[in-house]
Formats: structure tokens, C-alpha cells, sequence
């Protein structure tokens, strides 16, 4: 197996009360004292902070880890702990403060399943519209088009029936079909089962254990379920305060976790 991510020393800081924070007015005045090395006019002033001097937090501290090839990375922790932040750090979304991440192949991220769908459109529109979306080609979308439809047991009446009238569970159905067939070296997904029945949970599950053992992909997988993870995962890592503190086989990793909660 070979090495396909590798983050180093990778620390994030947010800043609160800052540009992008308030209003279009607000924000130009903050600019143009910064331009003219004036104190920002918006600089909030409480118990933690005083003027001069914004408030801020670090959502991830010094973390480090490596993937292997056709791993499956289950990523835990509470809410608050740093997961969001860490997958969007790895989808490029946003960027980090320190360290680095090196990743080989072409990333595929289901941060928020059904992304970019419109209401008004046909579920057979919106294949075509979010597969453009993440990625994939016209000829790709074509090629896969009955196998997207297949996995996600949309009848085929409904398929020319705009979204705005499916139940959400066939909603998440075609909005995972369609990402599951993403071609990609690496999969990121973030909560994607947080919705959706039991058998189509264990479905997506399945589907994503194929694509790893079958094609070699990836995964990066975070979930509050912990019976998801210790099933499709094989390796874990653990946030707590944006540090890692466990990381190895997920059945420890898991273990880690549950001590943390019932302390």
C-alpha cells in the first residue's frame, strides 16, 4: 500500500469579529482602517479580549496522520471537536493556518448530500445538474445514469417528477446515488447517513466498502454512529479540542471514545 494522504502538524485558527463577519458598511470601514494602520472601529471589546486584540480560537491543533491506499478512515469526536473543519481542510474548501496536506488523486467530498439540487427539476435533471456539480462528465453522467437510478431505488415514474415532491428519504436516495458513482481516488463524507432509512444505510455502506476493497478508493469517513464507522472503517482517528488524541485500529480508536464520553 502506498501513502495517498498525509497531513503534518495541520492547525487552524479562526478569527471572530472580523472582515466578512457583519455588514457590506461595517466591513469597509474595517478595510480602510487597515489600509490606513488604524485599530479596526469593530474590534469587539469583553472579558477575553481588550483592544487591539481580536478574539480567537484554534479548531485544530498539531494534527497529524497518513492514509494508505483503499483505507477506510473513520474520523470521531464530539460535537465541537474539529471533524468539519479537518474535512473541509482536506477538501480545500477552506485553508489552514499551519502544516500541510499532501493528498495523490482526484478528491470527491459529500460534505452535504444533495448539494447544488433544485427543487423545480426533474430527479432525472438533478442527476445531471449535481453530477456537473462534483465533477463528473456529461458522458459520464450518461454512461452511469441507469446504475444511478438502480441504486437509489427511485421508481422510474418519479424520475421525470421534480424533487420538490419526493419524501426526503428519496431525496438522500438520488442524492447519494449519484455521489456514490463519483470517480474518484478519494472519498470524503461527512454525515452522509444522518438521514435516510436503516436498509439504505446499510446500502451506502456497502457501497462505499466496494468502491475501497473493488477499485482501491480511499475513504474518510466521519459519523456520530459509531456502528458505521466500526463497520465500514478500519482505521480511526480521534478529535478532542481539535487534537488528536487516539488514532490506530478503529475498534481502539472507538474504545478511546466511549472512555472520553463516560468520563
Amino acid at each position: 500500500m502506498n501513502t495517498v494522504v498525509k497531513v503534518e502538524h495541520l492547525s487552524k485558527e479562526y478569527r471572530l469579529g472580523v472582515i466578512g463577519n457583519g455588514s457590506l458598511w461595517k466591513d469597509i470601514q474595517s478595510w480602510n482602517a487597515k489600509l490606513q494602520g488604524k485599530p479596526d472601529p469593530w474590534t469587539r471589546i469583553n472579558e477575553e479580549s481588550r483592544i487591539g486584540k481580536r478574539d480567537h480560537f484554534w479548531a485544530l491543533k498539531d494534527v497529524s496522520f497518513e492514509v494508505q491506499r483503499g483505507e477506510r478512515l473513520g474520523i470521531i469526536g464530539r460535537n465541537g471537536a474539529g471533524k468539519s473543519t479537518l474535512l473541509k481542510i482536506l477538501s480545500q474548501i477552506t485553508a489552514p493556518t499551519e502544516g500541510t496536506v499532501k493528498m495523490r488523486g482526484h478528491v470527491a467530498s459529500l460534505l452535504e448530500v444533495g448539494t447544488g439540487f433544485h427543487p423545480e427539476f426533474t430527479g432525472r435533471e438533478n442527476i445531471y445538474l449535481n453530477g456537473a456539480i462534483l465533477g463528473m462528465s456529461k458522458t459520464d453522467i450518461d454512461r452511469n445514469f441507469d446504475e444511478i437510478v438502480a441504486f437509489s431505488e427511485i421508481e422510474p415514474e418519479f424520475i421525470d417528477t421534480p424533487v420538490k415532491r419526493y419524501s426526503s428519504g428519496m431525496y438522500v436516495r438520488l442524492a447519494f446515488a449519484v455521489a456514490a458513482h463519483l470517480d474518484s481516488e478519494i472519498l470524503i463524507a461527512d454525515e452522509v447517513l444522518a438521514v435516510g432509512d436503516v436498509k439504505f444505510q446499510e446500502k451506502c455502506l456497502g457501497k462505499m466498502k466496494d468502491v475501497s476493497e473493488n477499485e482501491g478508493r480511499t475513504i474518510l469517513f466521519v459519523s456520530h454512529s459509531m456502528g458505521a464507522v466500526k463497520k465500514l472503517c478500519q482505521m480511526g482517528v480521534l478529535l478532542e479540542h481539535g487534537e488528536i488524541t487516539a488514532q490506530g485500529k478503529i475498534d481502539d480508536v472507538a474504545s478511546s471514545y466511549e472512555r472520553l464520553l463516560n468520563n
